[in-house]
Formats: structure tokens, sequence, C-alpha cells
């Protein structure tokens, strides 16, 4: 096992015993490792041992060959081309630019996007005006943001916003399950922002 494997088998341990509904703390107990050391090794701040790493998959019901596997799968390179979209009718269009299920959630809206509702979202979120330009409502003060503009909404900020001008593009970034949507293809992927 290289480096890079060992480094990376963090995400297959948090998504493992997630998926058993475990701990870090039944974890450590069945293991016999500690809590801080495996937190380490979930956010990759640590590499185990091949010992260790055993020690943590009998814990999680698997074996050290399957998390390293699943560590393998985890790593992904994926294109989204300009072109393609999740539909829209060519005025107004959302469209996801990370494709799957990830830590991130990026979408670009196109066109006049005017979602006429607020948000609150549990984590934070980035808005990026690509080209035209766009209104943000944010804890009852009015923002004006054009091309190359950001906007950073920490967590729990109220807000809501549209597009101000044709052929405004704004991609939004946030953590996975904070904007309320899993789906682009949902109602909410088309209203969130």
């Amino acid at each position: 096992m290289d480096d890079k494997e060992t480094l990376r088998v963090g995400t297959a341990v948090r998504r493992r015993r997630k998926s058993l509904a475990l701990t870090l703390a039944t974890v450590a107990a069945r293991s016999g490792l500690s809590v801080p050391f495996l937190s380490q090794i979930e956010n990759e701040r640590a590499r185990p041992s091949t010992r260790s790493l055993e020690r943590v998959a009998r814990a999680l019901e698997t074996s050290a060959a399957d998390l390293i596997a699943a560590a393998d799968s985890g790593r992904t390179v994926d294109v989204v081309r300009a072109g393609q979209d999740d539909g829209g009718d060519g005025e107004a269009a959302v469209r996801c630019v990370v494709r799957g299920r990830h830590q991130l959630r990026a979408t670009e809206y196109t066109g006049e996007q005017d979602t006429g509702r607020e948000f609150q979202h549990h984590g934070d979120e980035l808005m990026y005006i690509a080209d035209g330009a766009a209104e943000v409502e944010a804890e009852g003060r009015a923002y004006r943001l054009e091309r190359g503009d950001t906007l950073f909404l920490s967590g729990g900020v109220r807000h809501r916003w549209r597009a101000t001008e044709a052929g405004t593009r704004i991609l939004v970034v946030a953590a996975a399950g904070t904007v309320g949507h899993d789906d682009p293809g949902d109602a909410d992927a088309r209203n969130d922002g």
C-alpha cells in the first residue's frame, strides 16, 4: 500500500462508519485505537499502518482490502463540458457542474433566474458571477454583483437572489446536503440558491 492509498482511505473509513451509524467512540472501543487518531485518519491527517487499518476494518465489519478499494473508487476526475446541462428552455437553466455525490455541490444558473423566495442553508455557500449581474439580499442588506464578483455566505445567513441581466451565469458552490437538494432534477434544485 503506497502513501497516497493510505492517505485517501480516510474518506472510505468515514463513509463506512456512517453507513453503519457508528460513532467514533464505538469504533475506537471496537478497534482499541483512540478517538483522536481515528478522527485524524478520517480527515486524512494521519496514515494508519497496515495493522491499524486492519483493526479499523474489523471494527467496521469489513476488510482492509475493501476499505482500500473504496478509497480507490473515491478518487474521481470528472469533466463536465459547457454544453452538458440538466435541461431548461434555453433562457433559464440549471446544471450541476459536479456530478455524483461528493463533499461539495456546485450548480450553474443561467439566464433570468428569480427564485422569489428566501433561503437559509446549514452550510457555507459561495456565489460567483461568471457573466452578467445579480442582486442578492442577505440579512436585509442588498448587494449588486457583476461579472467576476464573488459573494460568500456563511451557514445560517438568510438570503435571496435574482439575475438582473439576460445571459447571466452564476456558479453556486456549497457543502453537499446543505442546500436542500441532492438531485439536480428535483424541483428544489431549480429554485435553490
